[in-house]
């Protein structure tokens, strides 16, 4: 965000400023894009999984193996699908500017590896507060149970769960690390944060001005893109190198546990059409059928 205002800043020679509040210093994702919705803050950073309630196409990117691989991730989002999803917002007053990596979710454990579904058979996994993480955990074989995230080491330690799961940044700097020595890079979710600009002030700012925001916005995006990359890489040695076995599994086999899920999406149309539209999209270099 930072690196965003510099931009805006440099292009604009000085005419345009952001003023960045980390922190939730302005309120929760939730009372941010309720605040963009009225126009009182310009902007805010937010997770998919919260932008969803408010712009419901958006959920699409929360469905489990909706993306191969970072590579196809990518170009979804950076092509004409995102384009579209980050647009579809507008209706409600939230114009998406860019998307930024968020990483993969993936499994860690205390007692035993996960390197199959079947391996799930059994285990407690905490999850977000999130039906379709919940419905996730069980089509895959565990029991998905919600603990907040603050309560989550204690729950571990006193094995109220088994395991949880998340990107690797989050396994590093929350320290469960400590208790869980089994990590399994599965990637079932890569739901990426969402830079959201309130459309009351977008319509406020000149051509020029919007040109600014947006190409700044867009150059964000491969600074933050390398800042993500890097602390993943730095958080799996620093975890590697504190005892943790960092599984590779094949992903396949929970692919096709969780194809129950993505065709229960059938009757919603727009949906659907979403995730096939998605799954077309074709990258370089990928081998067919997977």
């Amino acid at each position: 965000m930072v690196f965003m205002a510099d931009k805006v800043a440099e292009k604009s020679n000085g005419q345009l400023e952001l003023q960045v509040y980390p922190s939730q210093q302005l309120g929760t994702e939730r009372q941010c894009l309720e605040l963009l919705q009225i126009g009182s803050i310009a902007m805010t950073k937010v997770s998919g999984a919260v932008m969803e309630s408010f712009s419901p196409d958006i959920k699409v990117l929360s469905i489990p193996y909706v993306f191969r691989s970072k590579a196809h991730h990518f170009k979804v989002l950076d092509g004409e699908i995102g384009q579209r999803l980050l647009l579809g917002g507008e209706k409600y007053w939230l114009r998406g500017l860019c998307f930024y990596d968020a990483g993969s979710r993936s499994f860690y454990t205390r007692d035993k590896p996960i390197k199959h579904p079947d391996d799930l058979q059994g285990l407690k996994i905490r999850v977000q507060e999130s039906e379709t993480a919940i419905t996730l955990v069980n089509t895959l074989g565990g029991t998905g149970t919600p603990i907040s995230w603050g309560e989550l080491y204690t729950a571990l330690q006193q094995k109220v769960v088994d395991g949880a799961e998340n990107n690797p940044p989050s396994f590093y700097t929350s320290r469960h690390y400590e208790v869980c020595k089994y990590y399994s890079l599965n990637e079932h979710t890569m739901v990426p944060d969402i830079l959201v600009m309130s459309t009351i002030v977008w319509k406020r700012l000149s051509p020029q001005e919007q040109q600014w925001i947006q190409e700044a916005a867009d150059e964000s995006v491969v600074y933050q893109r390398k800042l993500w990359e890097e602390f993943e890489q730095y958080s799996l040695d620093e975890v590697q190198k504190a005892g943790v076995e960092v599984i590779r599994p094949d992903k396949q086999p929970f692919m096709d546990k969780v194809k129950p899920m993505i065709e229960s999406y059938k009757p919603d149309a727009r949906i659907y059409g979403l995730i096939e539209e998605i799954q077309a999209v074709k990258v370089a270099g990928e081998k067919e059928g997977l």
